[in-house]
């Protein structure tokens, strides 16, 4: 009997492993290129995904304006590589040609394309998903979820990310200014100016919020109906941020208002640890108390804003700097000690938020390298290879584990939106090559480069018209559902689904739906997830930390020949600035630095790009005439991205 029994145990054991075999052998259909739909950036990482054409299949860049191939290769594992391919020339588009199975849509490659066209929509979504303009007509019992932006409560963060997306490239942001507020200032700037005002009116608020699938508190004591501590996170960033760049913009008397109530309740809010077990859900897929989640207290949050108000405090007479250092110190601690990868809960388990944790210790490096905990780059690059074996996949995308590439039903937007953030940022502290070309893979995600072959933003002809989609991308998410709560069919930069996990390796058939999404929709249907506002500030973090390695500042001689370190007082030097500023093809670019001689203000120099589409602009400066031994830095950006070059001046 046992003999007969282990028979039919291994007759069924053979049986599935022909199946699995089947399921994994080459598919018959033959599909193709994907590629990053609007394009790559010169000089970094190039890649597209050809399902199914067996390795060594050759494949062809072409160049559609002049018909001539410009790049050659093999396939390998699925994928091809062209990352050595730069062209001079912008504007021209190419295509992929794989043999035997098609050719992809076109695409660009220029100086930080990929910028270029994503940085304005990364914070128009956040223009657009407010529940009101004017915030003295905002009834918060009408804004579904009741918070800023519509669909999401104070958990948002918003003021937070938009001023790390300014403080990474300003002048950039300062090209915009016709759409918020005062038509002088960057809308970027009116925008911060905006979440702070709300979140100062807001600071208290408990009230009626709508319907709430989740509430917030601790186990055993009252709840919250809105999650008004997070506002203290978004003043603490803006009053970190009057210090660094909002000085002309925010006046003192709000600004001092704005650190009074930072000040008056930051341990009554319990800003000064890590917040667990907090927020209450009844969503199937996170029921109960969470430890950490995207509802507003995240693994990581409380050293975001810990080192803010740290930043603030540093400039203030009567400021405490050293009670927030320490704060901000014991909630890296934390992270150092208890973030486990291998603990779902505290990885994709938390969705939207999960880039908060190792774009938060990247923080720490960024603006107090020396005053960080010990441990804290190496548990980074922990982290880094972690996720360099979780992403061994030709979609280079985080699979959750050894058997699911992705959830099968939930939604995991905020995922390769927000991973490449993360990645960019620990790359850059880590000078991982490696890790940055993953980060741009999670780029081409979204762009295209997944078993769908399409922008995770659905490219409906109402966006389109209103400005509010990527220049360059052909073919948009199939699904949306553009009137549910959040009311996103009108609001630009929108993320609107991603792949589950019946759709990997490849999506075999996908129907386009728009305006039904019932959570079920899988197999052949895509799934819509509706976007949300966190699900978008995981992209908006990506667009911010992915100009940290490709930004920086070189002091050259008049020439422009030689890169100096001294010079003599009276000296003409000349000023070389690489930025993500390229927003014209036909034309040279401008931008600008801030100079500081000695303990002077700063001011601002403007810069001009060297010649169309080159990415670095430069400007001739006479360093003033004064003693021997001072200095003179130049320095872009803000908080952690400023990129700085020094010259000593030198008599002999």
């Amino acid at each position: 009997m046992f003999k007969v029994m282990r028979l039919s145990f291994t007759i069924l054991i053979l049986f599935f492993a022909v199946r699995l075999l089947g399921q994994t052998a080459a598919p018959q259909a033959k599909y193709l290129p994907f590629v990053n739909q609007a394009g790559y950036n010169l000089g970094e990482s190039k890649r597209f995904v050809c399902f199914g054409a067996p390795d060594n299949t050759p494949f062809k860049i072409v160049d559609t304006k002049t018909s001539q191939i410009v790049f050659e290769g093999k396939m390998l594992n699925n994928e091809g590589w062209f990352t050595e391919l730069n062209p001079i020339t912008a504007g021209d588009e190419y295509v992929v040609e794989v043999e035997g199975r098609g050719k992809s849509v076109p695409f660009w490659i220029a100086d930080h394309l990929i910028e270029k066209i994503s940085s304005k929509l990364a914070y128009d979504f956040f223009a657009d998903v407010r529940g009101y303009d004017d915030l003295d007509k905002y009834d918060m019992s009408k804004v579904y979820g009741g918070g800023p932006s519509r669909d999401g409560g104070s958990y948002g963060l918003e003021a937070v990310f938009e001023v790390l997306q300014y403080a990474s490239n300003p002048a950039l942001y300062d090209n915009w200014k016709t759409e918020l507020g005062d038509k002088n200032v960057a809308d970027l700037i009116d925008l911060i100016l905006w979440h702070a005002e709300f979140a100062y009116k807001y600071v208290a608020y408990n009230g009626t919020t709508g319907y709430r699938s989740y509430t917030h508190g601790y186990e055993g004591l009252p709840h919250m109906n809105y999650d008004y501590w997070n506002t203290l996170d978004q003043l603490a960033a803006v009053c970190a941020a009057y210090h660094s760049f909002l000085k002309p913009y925010l006046s003192k008397e709000k600004y001092l208002k704005y650190r009074k109530v930072c000040l008056d309740n930051w341990e009554k809010y319990d800003r000064d640890k890590m917040v667990r077990y907090w927020t209450y859900s009844v969503k199937w897929v996170d029921q109960g108390f969470q430890e950490f989640s995207e509802m507003g207290n995240a693994f990581g949050q409380s050293v975001f804003s810990n080192l803010n108000m740290y930043q603030c405090e540093k400039n203030e007479k009567d400021g405490n700097p050293e009670k927030f250092l320490k704060y901000a110190q014991e909630s890296a601690q934390d992270i150092i000690t208890n973030w486990d990868f291998n603990n779902p809960r505290h990885m994709w388990w938390i969705r939207n938020a999960e880039h908060i944790t190792p774009q938060a210790l990247a923080f720490f490096l960024m603006v107090a390298p020396d005053k960080a905990p010990k441990g804290t780059k190496e548990k980074l690059a922990a982290w880094a290879l972690f996720m360099k074996q979780k992403t061994h996949n030709f979609w280079k995308y985080r699979m959750h584990s050894e058997t699911e590439w992705a959830h099968n039903k939930t939604k995991e937007l905020g995922g390769s939106p927000a991973l490449g953030g993360s990645m960019f940022a620990v790359a850059y502290l880590l000078n991982d090559q490696a890790l940055r070309n993953l980060a741009w893979a999670q780029v081409d995600f979204v762009f295209g480069v997944n078993p769908v072959g399409a922008h995770l933003s659905n490219k409906s002809e109402d966006r389109v018209k209103i400005g509010g989609y990527w220049e360059g991308v052909e073919e948009g998410w199939p699904q949306a559902h553009p009137n549910g709560y959040g009311k996103l069919g009108l609001v630009r930069g929108t993320l609107d689904g991603t792949p589950l996990d019946s759709q990997f390796p490849i999506a075999k058939q996908v129907e386009k739906i728009i305006g039904e999404n019932d959570g079920q929709l899988f197999g052949k249907n895509a799934y819509a997830t509706e976007g949300w506002c966190v699900s978008n500030r995981g992209w908006e973090a990506t667009m911010t930390f992915s100009t940290l390695g490709s930004q920086q500042v070189k002091l050259f001689d008049a020439d422009y020949k030689n890169e100096i370190m001294q010079a003599k007082p009276g000296q003409t030097i000349t000023i070389e600035l690489k930025a993500a500023l390229n927003q014209d093809w036909n034309k040279a670019d401008k931008g600008w630095v801030e100079i500081r001689h000695g303990k002077s203000p700063a001011f601002k120099l403007e810069v001009i790009e060297s010649g169309s589409n080159t990415g670095l602009f430069t400007a001739k400066y006479q360093l003033p005439k004064g003693e021997n031994g001072a200095k003179t830095v130049v320095s872009y950006g803000y908080l952690g991205f400023d990129k700085k070059a020094t010259i000593v001046h030198k008599n002999n």
